[in-house]
């Protein structure tokens, strides 16, 4: 405001379109680096706080909660069950991570699909959603972009059900708000599909990318989403005394940081605010004006070379939980009374720093639906098949590894005496030259005639021991010289 006020107090400008040039040029990048806040009442969407809330936006896969909701309403409306099998295609095995990974001609329960696609954010078994529901990806979105109309998300339009970057895939905080009204207003009975803390698959545990369920009293959904472009997002709902709130936080920078600042929307909204008199109403969520403009691209700053590694949707290892710095002590803090606790008060870093409150992980399966102790042999055979697997590669790991070592060990005996036997035979080589040319000195008076066989026989005197060599050849020296030549080539 501000930077507003300033440029209306210099002299006029000659355009007004340059004034709003010169304003979109000063606020863009604000909002480009900002994150999009809102929170509101679920039952009559009155909004408490708003920022940046009608900013375009990328959902990665805070989509998926439209994706549910399609297929929750296929089923109230009697289009198909729960029970209804759908089959993994191609594409749908294609489909980058987050995903279950299973091959294609797997099937499996609508009922399983959407709990592994709300808990593990599976981008596989979203399409797998899609094309059993709408017969199609392109189909199924049709449906998603007819029903955001229907609901008043204006600002919303989708290219696919999972959230994975493509363009044209667009929301805002305040069509994800309506979104998550629409949710709780007309499935309440499949609400339950919202909050799950965690699914189990034979011998694999997914906890919900969720950080508030089961930490934040209250917590009971929504939906975590994140890609490069987009941050980290979260829709989260809670409930407390009757009062049931929905908070969008959308561009935080880790899943730590977007739930640490749910929980603080969520706390002040619960506590309320006693100076919210002097400030002008919200209205709605449906009367907030949406904004005309790109969605900023969070890319750079996510996934870019300044960020130490990459961040991911189900990053583990999170920098600090960071509060909100213009948070008061009361927001910054969570009242604990509502989850039986002693502490009256502890601080959101502390909150969400702690284990989630144990619960029984979700059984999940493939193939048609099981009750009872059917389920639980599933889960066992699963848990079988999983663990021969691992069996299977270690052993494979083991046998190539033992396989590797001994041509390691040859070629290292290889290398040893291909070294020491070189120079010793070159050494002992040496020892007959010289032996060799000891001898050799001594008839050196002989005739002239016998030196050049000398040089062609010195193998032959080189297996010859030197004083025998020389002791019979001096006495025929002297006997006639007829005799002097044959003696001279078994020398040579």
């Amino acid at each position: 405001m501000a930077l507003i006020r300033a440029l209306f107090r210099r002299r006029p400008l000659r355009s007004s379109a340059l004034v709003a040039a010169m304003l979109m040029a000063a606020i863009a990048p604000r909002i480009a680096q900002a994150e999009a806040l809102l929170v509101i009442e679920a039952d009559t969407g009155k909004v408490l706080q708003a920022e940046n809330a009608t900013y375009p936006w990328y959902p990665a896969s805070v989509t998926k909660i439209m994706t549910a909701y399609v297929a929750l309403k296929a089923v109230k409306d009697g289009r198909m069950t729960l029970d209804t099998l759908l089959t993994v295609s191609p594409t749908a095995a294609a489909q980058a991570p987050s995903k279950m990974g299973f091959k294609p001609g797997t099937q499996v329960t609508l009922d399983n699909a959407l709990k592994m696609m709300m808990v593990k954010s599976a981008n596989d078994i979203a399409v797998v959603i899609a094309e059993g529901v709408g017969g199609s990806i392109d189909g199924f979105s049709a449906e998603m972009n007819k029903t955001a109309q229907r609901l008043g998300m204006t600002q919303t339009s989708y290219v696919n059900p999972n959230g994975l970057p493509a363009e044209g895939q667009i929301t805002s905080a305040r069509d994800l708000g309506i979104l998550a009204r629409a949710i709780i207003r007309d499935l309440p009975e499949y609400e339950y599909f919202m909050h799950i803390p965690a699914i189990k698959f034979g011998r694999r545990v997914t906890a919900n990318f969720n950080k508030l369920i089961g930490r934040y009293p209250g917590a009971d959904g929504m939906k975590t989403g994140f890609i490069c472009a987009s941050g980290f997002n979260l829709v989260a709902t809670a409930t407390r005394n009757n009062k049931r709130l929905i908070a969008v936080v959308l561009g935080a920078q880790s899943s730590a940081q977007r739930a640490a600042k749910a929980a603080q929307l969520l706390e002040r909204g619960f506590g309320g605010n006693k100076l919210s008199w002097l400030k002008p109403s919200l209205g709605t969520v449906d009367a907030l004006a949406p904004i005309d403009a790109s969605p900023p691209n969070l890319r750079d700053e996510m996934c870019g070379p300044k960020r130490k590694r990459p961040a991911a949707e189900n990053e583990e290892d999170d920098p600090d939980i960071v509060a909100d710095n213009n948070s008061s002590n009361n927001e910054a803090s969570v009242s604990m009374f509502t989850a039986g606790l002693q502490a009256p008060t502890m601080k959101v870093s502390d909150l969400l720093a702690m284990p989630a409150a144990a619960a029984t992980p979700v059984i999940v399966y493939t193939g048609p639906t099981r009750t009872g102790a059917a389920i639980l042999e599933a889960d066992a055979a699963e848990a079988a098949n999983q663990a021969a697997s691992v069996a299977k590669r270690k052993k494979g790991a083991k046998a190539a590894k033992l396989a590797a070592k001994p041509d390691a060990e040859a070629a290292k005996k290889d290398a040893k005496p291909a070294a020491k036997p070189d120079a010793k035979p070159a050494a002992a080589a040496q020892k007959p030259k010289a032996a060799a040319v000891a001898p050799a000195a001594k008839p050196a008076g002989a005739p002239k005639a016998d030196k050049k066989p000398d040089a062609a026989a010195k193998p032959a005197a080189a297996n010859s021991a030197a004083k025998p060599a020389a002791a019979p050849a001096a006495k025929p020296a002297a006997k006639p010289a007829a005799q002097q030549k044959p003696d001279a080539a078994p020398r040579g």
